[in-house]
């Protein structure tokens, strides 16, 4: 069956700046298998060293989480979607430190030097 595989932004760096693959597959697992057999340098991004999908990363077909379906033994149809979503965290440690004078009784000025 062929389904759509949607690359974040974020890892088009390791498929050639594309943004979507197409992949005959019956599985979300055996479409993660073929993008990462296309581009192994996505692999470590994408799956532990175990084989299993990283924590951070999300992986969704037709907008429902596979962790609530049947994880990467999701059965998938022709036409489906399936969506990596990394988890974005961080910020600026300086934009930090400005919030936390916001909530304290420090000011902005006493945070800068």
């Amino acid at each position: 069956m062929a389904v759509k595989v949607l690359i974040p932004t974020p890892l088009r760096q390791f498929t050639g700046k594309q943004s979507s693959i197409e992949c005959s597959a019956a599985t979300v697992g055996e479409a993660l298998g073929s993008l990462t057999g296309t581009f192994s340098e996505l692999r470590k991004h994408l799956f532990t060293e175990e084989g299993k999908i990283r924590s951070f990363v999300n992986v969704y077909l037709n907008d429902e989480d596979i962790r609530f379906l049947d994880k990467e033994n999701t059965r998938t149809k022709d036409g489906d979607t399936i969506s990596i979503v990394p988890s974005i965290a961080g910020g600026s440690a300086f934009c930090g430190r400005i919030n936390l004078g916001c909530h304290s009784e420090r000011n902005e000025e006493s945070l800068l030097s």
